[in-house]
């Protein structure tokens, strides 16, 4: 007889995806100790940032002039796998692992892909459109507002189903805007934010197309009113 486990594993898509992103930072922080990739590793971030992260300039490019090379496209979804700093990283990689087990236990792997790189890629997408931000768009946090939508649509559900108030599903989301708000009255903060709520509505939204019959909950719900 099998002993039942304590803890539910990660789900694989979470870990792989705070492992990569840790794994990065790590890279980057060894390098510019000095350990690893000799002078040169001193600029990698640097660098990196320059090749890999996001600039709403390159959307622009392509969108007037219609075309849309692969090296500015993948940006939008390697962005998201680099940081700042050893901090940033930190803080991207547990809240990936936070929301990523919570979603994955109740829509599997790919729907956290799926919902981190949508929201990822939305949020690229507003920063770029609504803002003209010199400043490069980097970090998981967009993904990882992808990961809440996802989230917050299936305590939306939930809510639903038990028939209690279903705007109780947006309390996570609502928090977290206070506390960003907060941090930004008192430290001062970048424009960011944009992409981050982006990449909630992003998840938010994606999520019917990962609940079995999530467009019949949405019609219900539509009809409802």
């Amino acid at each position: 007889m099998s002993t039942p486990k304590a803890v539910n594993p990660l789900p694989p898509a979470a870990l792989g995806l705070a492992v990569v992103i840790f794994g990065i930072e790590v890279m980057f922080n060894l390098a510019e100790r000095g350990l690893l990739g000799g002078a040169a590793g001193i600029g990698w971030r640097n660098q990196a940032i320059q090749d890999y992260a996001f600039y709403g300039q390159g959307l622009d490019w392509m969108l007037v002039n219609g075309r849309f090379p692969p090296d500015l496209l993948v940006r939008f979804v390697t962005y998201p796998l680099l940081h700042l700093s050893f901090s940033h990283a930190l803080f991207g990689a547990v809240f990936v692992l936070a929301m990523g087990k919570m979603v994955g236990e109740a829509l599997g792997n790919l729907a956290v892909l799926v919902l981190f790189f949508g929201g990822a890629i939305g949020g690229a997408f507003a920063y770029g459109l609504a803002l003209n931000d010199p400043y490069p768009l980097i970090g998981a946090f967009p993904g990882v507002y992808g990961l809440i939508g996802g989230y917050t649509f299936l305590m939306w559900v939930r809510a639903r189903a038990l028939q209690q108030n279903q705007l109780m599903a947006f309390r996570l989301i609502g928090l977290l805007l206070a506390v960003q708000l907060l941090f930004g009255l008192v430290f001062g903060s970048g424009r960011d934010w944009v992409a981050d709520m982006a990449g909630f509505v992003c998840g938010f939204g994606l999520s019917f197309l990962l609940v079995p019959g999530g467009w019949g909950r949405l019609r219900a719900a539509l009809r409802g009113r």
